[in-house]
């Protein structure tokens, strides 16, 4: 996923899951984005499959590569939209709309 196509407000809550065919079964990884203002993501080079941590101003915090061959599947969660905080009324207050 390229930065470009990422919304501004990336936040806390994205994840990946990394599926990993070891030879004998299949291993599942998650990298979550674990504060505020962190995004996951995900690029693929050279047969590699890597998953970044990265902050706002786009340093890496975390890394996992994977060979590209043996990963079976990446599934991108990304984090739920974030319910805006409005004015509350007061007690005696009704609303206008």
């Amino acid at each position: 996923m390229s930065l470009q196509a990422r919304n501004v407000t990336d936040m806390r809550g994205d994840r990946v899951e990394i599926v990993v065919d070891s030879g004998t079964n299949v291993l599942k990884y998650e990298i979550e984005a674990t504060k505020a203002g962190r995004r996951v993501e995900v690029s693929t080079s050279r047969g590699t499959v890597e998953v970044t941590e990265v902050t706002r101003s786009g340093t890496p915090i975390r890394t996992a590569r994977f060979m590209a061959s043996r990963v079976v599947a990446v599934v991108e969660h990304p984090a739920p939209p974030v319910a805006r905080r409005g004015r509350r009324l007061g007690k005696d207050q009704t609303s206008l709309l």
